[in-house]
């Protein structure tokens, strides 16, 4: 094998090189790459950048909307956490109120049992003493008839007249009277 490079070697130094194409191919090879680089450098290259800007643009856009939407997403969060602080704000006052109202209810319905306990106590007291007023006529007519039977049966006369009879029945009565008031000042 060595021989045969040798031999091509040596035969090559004669010879067109191998390596390197003939000149013709170079000029034809350089008109072509010339015309396709014009033919890039006019259409291709153009639509390219344009492409290249337009997609630029739109991821730019993109950012936009997306910065803003973030902007309004954080004012939106901002608001929401301001009606919060609001709506708990207005909450504790709503139950202080409520608080305030349920005292002053109590309050009243103390007063008005209050009022109603002093009524009824009031118009006990004047029932008791119409009674009271009511039993001692009963009694004083009871004890007049049974004061004028005794005193008849002790007189050995009739007591028929109206105005003696009241008149013994009142000074009788006045004397029980005169004397209870002077046993209840002697307790005392």
């Amino acid at each position: 094998m060595l021989h045969a490079v040798l031999r091509a070697a040596t035969e090559g130094e004669s010879g067109p090189n191998p390596v390197l194409p003939a000149m013709y191919d170079i000029v034809w090879s350089a008109v072509c790459f010339v015309i396709i680089l014009l033919f890039f450098w006019r259409y291709a290259l153009p639509r390219m950048q344009q492409l290249l800007d337009e997609r630029a643009e739109a991821i730019e856009g993109n950012i936009a909307k997306a910065d803003e939407a973030q902007r309004k997403a954080e004012a939106a969060l901002e608001e929401y956490t301001a009606q919060l602080a609001d709506a708990r704000a207005e909450a504790g006052r709503i139950r202080e109120t409520a608080r305030e109202d349920g005292k002053k209810i109590v309050a009243e319905a103390k007063d008005q049992a209050s009022v109603e306990a002093a009524r009824i106590s009031s118009s006990a007291q004047a029932q008791i003493e119409a009674e009271r007023q009511s039993a001692l006529v009963s009694l004083r007519s009871e004890v007049g008839t049974i004061a004028i039977d005794l005193a008849s049966g002790v007189v050995g006369e009739t007591l028929s007249d109206d105005a003696k009879a009241k008149a013994v029945v009142d000074r009788f009565l006045a004397d029980l009277e005169a004397s209870e008031q002077a046993a209840a000042g002697g307790k005392k």
